[in-house]
């Protein structure tokens, strides 16, 4: 018998060009977005672009380091990184420690580098869940064993976000949480039961803070009040409708002239799709859904449990977090502040999200060793 001849590279390339495309993308559009902005504020049309540069860099040396780590590390460590998270979280709330910005508590600053432990979370939760379910998976269905272990676990670290406050990041990772579950064959009676318990506290949440509510409001009709809550999403839309088919051209938006606030962080999908339109944006959703498309089928195909929940679980909060951004950018959600993976600018969910797609690369890399 002739033997099966293995491909010349022992890693994801269309995982790794995929990327490279989203970053590239990511930097024009950063520099776009948010040259006049950073030059009434810093007098550098370029402060935002270096520093974004900078992430980049920083973002991918880390990934190749995570590539040519055996993922299978990540188990014997998972306690480490599940507690160092926590602690990191804990000194947030420390008064002088945390940086306080927009009446949230959400950054570690060192000099010129700001740290969102929160983005760190959501690896370790990954690594800890796929380690947890694998470990008990043939007891997953009970109650003892699937659910409880996982919730508690889960409860600390939202509760820790929420005291930020950041419902935002805490309800996403809640949403994760569930799907990672639900995938692993946790009872779905207690899944919807647990949804049901949860849904009046995230109801008392909103609808005890202002900023929240208004957020809501905004949501249902932002035209309410254009001058106030529903000023951000209605110049989105006005993005969204001068971009047309091809869009304006690069450089060419008018809502990022003060008109659509901090236009290079979580909204930076509607100067995309101002400047290189319908045809722009679909591309983006093609390279996106491309990556959690080939995660999945690295998760079916890994060499066991371990690696399928670790593989399953990064694929699944990447779709997460960009159905969950672009939901809110064009409406279909209402306004929280998260980041559009690869794309906005910020270091944190840069390189956490790098470091991932190093992890789903070695991963396939031992999928393809294998015998």
């Amino acid at each position: 018998m002739v033997p099966k001849k293995r491909p010349a590279y022992n890693y994801e390339p269309l995982i790794l060009i995929s990327v490279l495309l989203l970053i590239g993308i990511g930097l024009v559009a950063v520099y776009s977005a948010s040259s006049v902005l950073a030059e009434e504020r810093f007098g550098d049309h370029y402060y935002y672009l270096k520093r974004q540069i900078g992430f980049c860099l920083f973002g991918l040396l880390f990934m190749i380091l995570a590539k040519n780590i055996n993922y299978l590390f990540y188990r014997r460590m998972v306690y480490l990184f599940l507690g160092s998270s926590l602690i990191l979280l804990v000194l947030l709330l420390v008064p002088g420690l945390g940086v306080k910005v927009g009446g949230a508590q959400r950054w570690f600053r060192f000099g010129f580098i700001s740290i969102q432990p929160s983005e760190i979370v959501k690896l370790s939760l990954a690594i800890f869940v796929a380690y947890s379910m694998s470990k008990n998976i043939e007891n997953i269905g009970t109650f003892s064993h699937g659910l409880l272990p996982h919730l508690l676990v889960a409860a600390i670290f939202i509760t820790l976000i929420l005291l930020q406050p950041d419902l935002g990041t805490a309800i996403i990772i809640g949403m994760w949480m569930l799907i990672l579950l639900f995938i692993g064959g946790v009872n779905l009676g207690q899944l919807l039961v647990l949804g049901g318990l949860i849904t009046p506290v995230v109801f008392y949440l909103v609808s005890h803070t202002a900023y929240r509510l208004n957020r809501w409001w905004a949501f249902l009709n932002p035209w309410e009040d254009p001058h106030g809550f529903g000023f951000q999403i209605i110049h989105s839309f006005l993005a969204f409708g001068s971009g047309g088919l091809l869009g304006v051209g690069i450089g060419n938006s008018k809502q990022k002239l003060f008109y659509l606030p901090e236009p290079h962080t979580d909204f930076i999908l509607a100067i995309i799709a101002e400047e290189i339109g319908f045809i722009g944006v679909s591309v983006l959703l093609i390279l996106f859904a491309f990556i959690i498309i080939r995660g999945i089928k690295i998760a079916l195909n890994a060499p066991e449990l371990f690696g399928t929940y670790l593989a399953m679980g990064i694929s699944c909060m990447l779709a997460v977090q960009v159905i969950v951004n672009m939901g809110v950018v064009m409406a279909l959600l209402p306004t929280k502040g998260l980041t559009l993976p690869f794309i906005s600018y910020g270091g944190s969910s840069l390189i956490v999200s790098l470091i991932g797609m190093g992890i789903l690369m070695n991963i396939s890399r031992r999928s393809l060793e294998r015998p």
